[in-house]
């Protein structure tokens, strides 16, 4: 088969309108195993009958997941068994089965094929609603001695069951989520206004928060800022709204007329600029802190550091006033590491804070436990604004995502990307933190503007989900 040419996501947007002559999502009025009644219907195994399109699903699910991750493949019966062996055959990974139920003759095995204890396992799912099937599955692949950390689905339907996942530790890729679907069928007509509302609806009815989850619930940017009490975190909402932008732009430049060059190119479409000053090589000569505030107060953009404090309190104290760069003088935000403690981010009271939660690197060492600590370091630290995670975290807190890119795929250096459609409806990011996907570009303007557009649209929709 020939090699598409097209990027990630508009393989998607074709297989998923090749998929629309199988009827695998219909709309109407259906009642559900559960005795409610849904405005549409959605059964993926007639794609399992058709080998060109399961080809195709096995390839775009293998790109979710780093292959790194896993060792085996295992598929949740029944549906998911013949996606995962097509995946594994792509990828030449061996194959596992779960079965239903453990044979009550001969070995008596509850998982079939060839593994050992120890290896990583990636668990296929179709379609994840409630995630009871998965949470039923894992703990059997576990009791054999497997690791799993990761699961992949075709389509979450967003009804908690990614959620109840992720609170088991568990990490979700998810080909697409149901408002995804439903936006690619509206943009190209497949669907009505009428049935778009009717599903949209039938989500938000359906998608009630378990008091244990209310602290995730989706809020608004401005809802957020309302309840801090740090200044930079309302002007950071109000810039967004005027601008009707999520985009921090990451300029990771050595030379300071670099910064001011695509200052000037993308000054209208972000609502910050994300710098490390330790690394200008002109910084004493050329870098003037009072010319970069004053750039940013006509470009009705902020400032923000990425120091990364990760120090003793007094250390990060003399740090932030002292020396050649004198970041107070001129940063809205700055980041820092909760590593050395609540008392020791209190050292950074002066200056609005965005703690570092997690890591978009491969291998990083925020763990969950780590994450889980920071964020509690964070919440309950006046001037910490918000945290850089690639976890769904505390609605109380802005959540900025970096490592997003317009074509999930990571890099040489170990830097994993997610679209911005994933990270606003499956992480409800506030903020998306973009480098090389906007420097790289032959274009940089013309490609900021396409990120703020396209991040501020799935912002939107993650409003409504």
């Amino acid at each position: 088969m020939k090699k598409s040419t097209l990027n990630f996501n508009e393989r998607k947007r074709e297989f998923l309108l090749f998929c629309l002559e199988f009827n695998i999502i219909q709309f109407g009025e259906f009642t559900l195993k559960s005795g409610v009644i849904s405005p549409f219907y959605i059964d993926l195994r007639p794609l399992a009958t058709n080998s060109r399109m399961l080809r195709r699903l096995a390839d775009l699910l293998l790109e979710c997941v780093p292959s790194e991750e896993y060792e085996l493949i295992c598929g949740v019966p029944y549906a998911a068994l013949p996606i995962a062996t097509a995946m594994g055959l792509t990828c030449d990974k061996n194959i596992i089965i779960k079965r239903k139920e453990a044979k009550k003759y001969g070995t008596k095995k509850n998982i079939e094929g060839l593994f050992k204890s120890g290896q990583s396992c990636l668990v296929v799912e179709d379609v994840i609603t409630s995630g009871k099937s998965l949470l039923e599955t894992l703990p059997d692949l576990e009791s054999e001695g497997l690791t799993v950390k990761n699961i992949v689905v075709v389509l979450d339907r967003m009804q908690q069951g990614v959620e109840a996942l992720q609170n088991k530790g568990y990490t979700v890729y998810s080909l697409f989520t149901l408002m995804e679907m439903l936006h690619i069928l509206k943009a190209e007509n497949q669907i009505t206004e009428k049935e778009f509302e009717d599903v949209v609806g039938f989500i938000n009815q359906q998608s009630t928060l378990t008091p244990a989850n209310k602290s995730l619930e989706r809020k608004s940017i401005i809802e957020k800022a309302s309840n801090s009490s740090h200044p930079i975190a309302k002007k950071l909402a109000k810039i967004s709204e005027e601008k009707e932008s999520n985009l921090i732009l990451s300029a990771d430049y050595t030379e300071f007329s670099e910064i001011e060059k695509i200052i000037e190119e993308c000054k209208d479409d972000i609502v910050a600029i994300k710098i490390h000053a330790d690394i200008i090589r002109d910084f004493d000569s050329k870098f003037h802190p009072e010319k970069l505030r004053e750039i940013a107060n006509k470009g009705n953009f902020l400032l923000l550091e990425d120091r990364k404090f990760g120090d003793i309190g007094n250390t990060q104290k003399l740090q932030l006033t002292q020396g050649p760069m004198k970041i107070l003088d001129w940063a809205d935000m700055v980041t820092a590491h909760a590593i050395g403690g609540k008392k020791a981010i209190q050292q950074l009271e002066d200056i609005a804070v965005i703690a570092i939660l997690s890591m978009s690197s491969e291998g990083a060492l925020t763990t969950d436990e780590y994450a889980a600590a920071a964020e509690e370091i964070a919440l309950s630290t006046e001037h910490c604004i918000g945290g850089v995670s690639q976890n769904k975290i505390n609605s109380q807190l802005l959540c900025f995502t970096p490592g997003v890119n317009m074509d999930s795929k990571g890099d040489a250096s170990g830097q994993q990307y997610r679209t911005p459609e994933y990270v606003f409806s499956e992480l409800h990011t506030d903020f998306i933190i973009v480098g090389r996907g906007i420097i790289n570009s032959s274009t940089p303007g013309e490609t900021a503007k396409m990120y703020r557009k396209r991040a501020w649209a799935a912002y939107q929709d993650s409003l409504l989900s």
